[in-house]
This record gives structure tokens, C-alpha cells and sequence, in this order.
């Protein structure tokens, strides 16, 4: 029988660049060699795609960008060509795929741009499609999806750039209606940059500035203090919840620049909390996954407070993949260990090719 062909897109122009080599590495690593022929495709920080068919442990280390077997290539967003076509010496050629799982991060990834041009091109991918990705990126969006299906998040507002003449008048208003501390985020910002507390006006307006300067929009939420509880879902129609995990540095921030430190490097599974408590959060997690789109996996973030309240934080729709990253790790406690993970996200993906969303 012959072998699926399933692409890796790695890398991107995004500042999480290096998480996504360093996740596609671990994908490679964990695709069944037996079932699957691995096609590399990368993209680089300059935006320039590239099929690379050299070793998958340059990967990790971005080597992979100084082979000289590197040659350019494009996705198709033909259907008629199903696949990759590539440039190499004057002469184009078309591979073709039968799955996609892209790693890639952040903007110009996991926002619902790849998943755009996958649509168009009739092949199958892993995770979510193009609107739930970037409803999941955009907090915005996700806060507004969120309250309109009853489920708790942070008190919140939103700056648009048409209020930037007023921006002084506004971060009044936000305070007089949320009080100090706030946090403030640039909305679709795939990591930590551009996101700051503050404690006072003068903190909020500057806060407020440099979130303009990574986005075009801003999120302000009122600051919350408690524990942070992650989630795993998986699936599409009857998707499943993983039993539930806590970061236990909660004040340390994760800087997705440093791959060789892990999100779940301070992870617990599960979580010390009562089996009632567990229960509703699983739920919680499944009611977001589906009012929000997804499907595939995500990985969700929760906050239980000083007070006991449970706030979704948020929704990662291109969740971490190395063998201690969170998704992994719960799952892998709920009896799925990483490739028979990957294995499975391929599998759905390609028995839920034809559906339309």
C-alpha cells in the first residue's frame, strides 16, 4: 500500500519562528514512517518559501535554510493540483499531498491565513479552519463569541484605532469602569510581546501605546490573580477533554523565543482540585471549543481566582507539540502518547476532508 504523503509547513514571520522549528522537529520525529512520507516545506522570517528535502534535525537548530538543495516553493491554490509546486533551475513541478499539518505560529499562521489558502487548495490539514483560527487569535473576537455563550472570561474592553485621538480620555473611562490593575495586549498577538500590567493612568496610557505598536487593536482586561488551569480537547462532532492540568509558576511569564524551555515544563496533571470542579471545567472547555469553531485540538486556558471564580483566559488553536509542551503532556495522561497523537490529528483530519464549514 502506498505511503500518504503529508507535508510539515514550518517556520514563518512571526515571532514565534523558532517554537514552530523546534515543533515540527518533534512532529517529524513522531509521524509513523511506515504510513506516512514526510514532505518539509519552510518558510522563513523574510516570508520566502522553500521545500526542503534535507535531514529533519536541521530543523531545530534552522540549519535547514542553508541547504543547497533548497529550492523554491508555493502551495497551489488550485485543487486541480492538490499539492506543492516548485521552482527549481527554470524547470516547475508539482508534488502532491494528501495531508497537511502546519506548525507554524502566530501570525501568518495560526491565525487563519494558512488555513485560507488550504481551503483553497482542497487538501486536508490538521486543527482548526480559517474562521475559528483566527476568532481564536483575535481576543477580541474570542471575548465576544465567549459572552455571547455565557462563559466567564475577564472584565474587558476594547480600544479600536479610530480612538487613538482620545486615547488619554479612553484609558479614563476603562479605569473609572475596571479599576487598577488592568493588562493590557495588542488583540491578535501570538505571544507575550506588546502586553503589559498596569498599575496606575500614567502606566495604562503607555501600556496602551506599545500594544498599538505590535497590533491594531487593543485588548484591556481587568487584571486577574489565581491559578492557572490548562485543558486539552481533541476532536470534531464528540470532542473529548483531557483531565485537567496547573501550571504552578503562575508569575512566570513563557517566552516562546526560548526553545529550550517548555510550557509545561511546571505542569501538574492532574490538577489538585475537587472532582466536581474538574468536571466543570472540562465542560467549559468543550462548550468554548465548539461555540468558538474548533476543530482538530486546542489547548485551553483557564484562571481560577483568588475567590473561586473560573475565568477562560484563553484558546490556542496551534498548540505546542514537543514531547513536554501542555497539550502533549495531557494528553499523554489521558492514555495517548505523542505519536500515536500525531497519528490520530492526521487520521481526522483526512476522514473529515469533504465536510464544508
Amino acid at each position: 500500500m502506498a505511503k500518504l504523503k503529508a507535508a510539515v509547513i514550518f517556520g514563518g514571520m512571526s515571532r514565534e519562528h523558532k517554537l514552530s522549528l523546534a515543533t515540527a522537529a518533534e512532529v517529524i520525529r513522531n509521524i509513523p514512517e511506515d504510513k506516512y512520507e514526510i514532505i518539509c516545506i519552510g518558510i522563513t522570517r523574510k516570508g520566502h518559501w522553500l521545500y526542503y528535502p534535507g535531514d529533519p534535525e536541521e530543523i531545530a537548530s534552522g540549519d535547514w535554510e542553508l541547504d543547497t538543495d533548497c529550492t523554491s516553493a508555493i502551495i497551489s491554490p488550485d485543487p486541480l493540483h492538490r499539492g506543492i509546486i516548485t521552482l527549481e533551475n527554470g524547470e516547475i513541478s508539482i508534488k502532491r499531498i494528501d495531508v497537511v499539518f502546519s506548525t507554524l505560529q502566530g501570525r501568518r499562521g495560526a491565525d487563519g491565513d494558512i488555513q485560507g489558502l488550504l481551503d483553497l487548495s482542497g487538501i486536508p490539514y490538521v486543527g482548526c479552519g480559517l474562521l475559528s483560527a483566527a476568532s481564536c487569535t483575535d481576543k477580541s473576537h474570542t471575548h465576544m463569541i465567549l459572552d455571547d455563550y455565557g462563559i466567564k472570561t475577564a472584565d474587558w474592553r476594547l480600544i479600536p484605532p479610530r480612538e487613538l485621538n482620545r486615547i488619554d480620555e479612553r484609558c479614563s473611562e476603562i479605569a473609572a469602569e475596571l479599576g487598577f490593575p488592568l493588562i493590557v495586549k495588542p488583540a491578535s498577538s501570538g505571544s507575550s510581546a506588546g502586553t503589559t500590567i498596569a498599575a496606575d493612568h500614567a502606566e495604562f496610557v503607555a501600556a496602551v501605546k506599545i500594544a498599538f505598536s505590535n497590533d491594531k487593536k487593543v485588548v484591556v482586561e481587568k487584571y486577574v490573580s489565581g491559578r492557572k488551569l490548562e485543558a486539552a480537547v481533541f476532536g470534531y462532532d464528540n470532542p473529548f477533554c483531557s483531565r485537567i492540568g496547573e501550571i504552578l509558576s503562575v508569575g512566570k511569564k513563557y517566552d516562546p523565543t526560548e526553545v529550550n524551555k517548555s510550557s509545561g515544563d511546571d505542569l501538574k496533571v492532574p490538577a489538585d482540585i475537587p472532582d466536581e470542579l474538574h468536571e466543570q471545567i472540562k465542560d467549559t472547555a468543550i462548550r468554548a471549543y465548539k461555540a468558538l469553531g474548533c476543530r482538530g485540538f486546542a489547548r485551553i486556558d483557564f484562571f481560577l481566582t483568588d475567590s473561586g471564580e473560573l475565568l477562560l483566559n484563553k484558546i490556542g488553536t496551534s498548540p505546542g507539540l514537543r514531547t513536554n509542551s501542555v497539550y502533549p503532556k495531557l494528553m499523554e495522561d489521558n492514555g495517548i502518547p505523542l505519536p500515536e497523537l500525531i497519528d490520530m490529528l492526521l487520521e481526522q483530519a483526512i476522514d473529515n476532508s469533504d465536510r464544508i464549514y
